[in-house]
């Protein structure tokens, strides 16, 4: 039996949902940062130790976060992974040492790793092709619209029931909502589409390229120097974002004065820049291939405007107004939302039998800027300047663009075995 809309739409909007709750079991460490750094006596070095720690999973769990979401039903797999990431937010709440809080933000990647490997096959399966790119859009924008209608709601929860109590409500709001989706979705699979563009083919082929030998599959991962460049983008895009999931709250109320509660209202005018990016960078970029633009155009053209666009969170060094603060840093993220399309490179670029191989590393590289870029601004900052992390982004952000511009060049099919060109987009 086909899936009815109505069925398509409780499942988009059960994604959507649970998107949300997923940024909100990242962000929530970064809104209590303050109250917990004041209460347990920890560094600045610390904290971006532990706003570290999630990602250190997080990306190494992406494979076989992969394979869990192949091999179990959504309908099962999500709640377990929602009650696993759930009890490790809780247990935040419970813990009073370093090494504890590390290890519950460890476990909140490991559960959180399947989950938009998870996303994807939902959609695949309840889908049309011809409906997915919409599809998926509708559920990635939870993570910006969630964080900024979050934002305000997690500083009034924060000031009402502090931090231990905060990191318990926002576990156990995910532990309801994990029977919540047990209940609603659908029993059955949905229809098991198949295209030419489905991840079942993907996997296919992805199964074929392991018959070869596996230095030679790596090997066409890391030898192409286009490929480097999508690689270095993806890290450069990664660092500006993982601020804002991380120390951007502290930014605003240790290093620009604000009070906590109105830190929260200001932090989701960002957010909304974000969004705005993501709708922008997706319609126009549709809009210019069916005009006939190359892919020069539609496809890099969002990428190297945002990723210049990012790069205006410098600009808040230079300002004492906090209004034109936000300002800058409402850019640099709208600029980060632009440049969101950076996955349709490893699709225009990748050798159809190394997809997957060629998409892990990618999304490796936009894994490990949320390893290394909190840590480097715990140790750029001090107590009396924030400018030093800023200075990082912006420049991270301009190597970026710089690797866009001229390592990635014109956007073509490498070669998958010689390390020649293959085909031309």
């Amino acid at each position: 039996m086909k899936a009815n809309n109505k069925e398509r739409y409780l499942v988009l909007a059960l994604l959507f949902l649970t998107v949300v709750i997923n940024y909100m079991d990242r962000i929530n460490i970064s809104v209590a940062a303050s109250a917990i750094r004041g209460d347990l006596g920890l560094s600045k070095e610390a904290i971006g130790l532990i706003f570290s720690a999630w990602a250190w999973t997080y990306t190494a769990f992406q494979v076989p976060g992969g394979l869990i979401a192949d091999r179990f039903r959504a309908r099962t797999l999500y709640p377990i992974l929602l009650v696993g990431w759930s009890i490790a937010t809780i247990l935040q709440g419970l813990v009073s040492s370093l090494g504890a809080l590390i290890g519950c933000r460890v476990a909140v990647g490991a559960f959180e790793a399947p989950t938009y490997p998870i996303n994807n096959k939902v959609v695949t399966e309840w889908f049309p092709p011809e409906q997915r790119a919409s599809a998926i859009s509708v559920y990635v924008s939870g993570q910006y619209i969630g964080l900024a209608f979050l934002a305000p709601i997690l500083t009034l929860l924060l000031v009402s029931v502090g931090w231990r109590g905060f990191m318990i409500t926002t576990g156990l709001v995910g532990v309801a909502w994990a029977v919540i989706w047990f209940v609603l979705y659908p029993r059955r699979n949905g229809d098991n589409f198949e295209d030419e563009g489905s991840v079942h083919e993907v996997q296919t082929l992805d199964k074929a390229a392991h018959k070869t030998k596996a230095k030679t599959d790596f090997s066409v991962a890391f030898k192409h120097p286009k490929l480097w460049g999508i690689y270095i983008g993806q890290f450069a895009i990664g660092s500006v974002f993982i601020f804002f999931l991380t120390w951007f709250p502290t930014y605003l109320t240790e290093y620009r004065g604000i009070e906590i509660v109105k830190s929260g209202f200001m932090a989701s005018v960002p957010y909304l820049g974000a969004f705005c990016g993501v709708l922008l960078a997706g319609f126009s970029s549709d809009w210019m291939v069916r005009k006939g633009f190359s892919a020069e155009i539609s496809r890099k053209a969002p990428v190297i405007i945002g990723l210049a666009l990012s790069t205006a969170i410098v600009g808040a060094n230079y300002t004492t107004d906090n209004a034109l603060a936000i300002m800058f840093l409402t850019i640099s993220f709208f600029g980060v939302g632009l440049a969101s399309i950076t996955w349709v490179f490893v699709s225009l670029m990748a050798p159809k039998e190394h997809v997957g191989l060629i998409g892990g590393v990618f999304n490796c590289f936009g894994g490990s800027s949320a390893i290394i870029t909190p840590l480097i601004i715990g140790v750029l900052i001090t107590d009396e300047s924030f400018a030093p992390a800023f200075l990082y982004i912006g420049a991270v952000a301009i190597m970026g663009l710089l690797s866009y511009l001229f390592i990635v060049g014109k956007v073509e099919t490498v070669g998958a075995l010689s390390g020649k060109i293959r085909d031309k987009v």
